[in-house]
């Protein structure tokens, strides 16, 4: 084979390679688009942001539907405004609220995986959906004020990598962060071993930091969303040792009565730090009724209502 052959096959070989990878790209949601977001203040007369992203809030109805949703997918749509009261207005009183639609792993399928896996799967549409909107948020809406991140279960998995990624690409914009509540899901010490420009909240009155646990009842040992070195910080307490916090000291939860109406209820949840599993364990719950465990999560697994047992302490 001559000279020319063999540079028009090199050629031709960096063409399809080329092709190969832009067909691979994954292409972000249009956050331009306010129809893409769940949240959007009316107007901004706070002097905080916060910005939310919500849990799971979709599943496959048939199971060969893609293990990612669509942005539009009406399953998804429904659930996250249902989340989004549950918990993302806790913050209503002291941020303007943004909260972007993002496409979602579909979590039954997730957590059949390996961690590499789930984090594979977590870091190619969700986290190119999440990194867009937050960007697009900074760039056009945040005008330079202070923001919490806030987040759950599948919010905060993506939570995590804005923080270790975005964040360390940009200071600038770290260095208004309040606070990033990590909610329903594991940050370890390895996390922060890796990512040195983040620390871990130690009391109430700390900024720029992370803010974590996940609830469980007495004598829980497996949760999914609970990893090796997990840490916690007990949310009535603002406190990281064992000392129980009575359901008395509680500034109240945020629970379902009749008709469904989400009411406020007094003295509901306590809370103290299991300081080997690194969860917050509540004991005042009624397993049977909130917990009693599915195919997901185990008996007395509070992960559901991380928010809403704590509701009234995230301001």
């Amino acid at each position: 084979m001559n000279a020319k052959k063999i540079l028009i096959l090199v050629i031709a070989l960096c063409i399809s390679v080329t092709l190969a990878a832009s067909a691979n790209e994954i292409k972000a949601t249009d956050y331009s688009k306010k129809g893409h977001w769940l949240s959007l203040p009316a107007a901004t007369d706070k002097q905080v942001d916060v910005f939310y992203l919500y849990p799971s809030a979709w599943t496959k109805v048939i199971a060969s539907e893609p293990n990612v949703c669509s942005i539009d997918n009406p399953i998804m749509l429904v659930g996250a405004k249902a989340w989004f009261d549950r918990q993302a207005t806790a913050f209503e009183t002291v941020g303007n609220i943004y909260a972007p639609y993002y496409r979602q792993d579909n979590a039954q399928y997730a957590l059949t995986l390996s961690q590499e896996g789930q984090a594979a799967l977590v870091g190619g549409i969700p986290k190119t959906d999440v990194f867009a909107a937050f960007d697009y948020y900074i760039k056009n809406y945040n005008h330079g004020r202070p923001f919490i991140l806030a987040g759950h279960s599948q919010g905060s998995t993506v939570m995590a990598l804005l923080l270790s990624e975005y964040m360390k690409a940009h200071p600038d914009v770290y260095a208004r962060m309040i606070a990033a509540y990590v909610i329903g899901y594991s940050v370890t010490g390895d996390y922060l071993a890796k990512n040195t420009h983040l620390k871990f909240a130690q009391g109430p009155d700390d900024t720029g930091v992370i803010v974590s646990y996940n609830t469980e009842a007495p004598n829980v040992t497996a949760n999914p969303m609970v990893l090796p070195g997990a840490m916690a910080i007990n949310p009535i307490t603002w406190t990281r040792d064992g000392t129980l916090a009575t359901a008395a000291q509680s500034l109240g939860s945020l629970m379902t009565g009749a008709g469904d109406k989400l009411v406020q209820v007094k003295d509901f949840a306590d809370g103290q730090i299991d300081l080997t599993r690194g969860v917050l364990v509540c004991s005042t719950v009624d397993v049977a009724k909130y917990s009693p465990g599915n195919q997901t999560f185990g008996k007395g697994v509070f992960h559901h209502f991380d928010y809403q047992f704590f509701y009234h302490y995230y301001y």
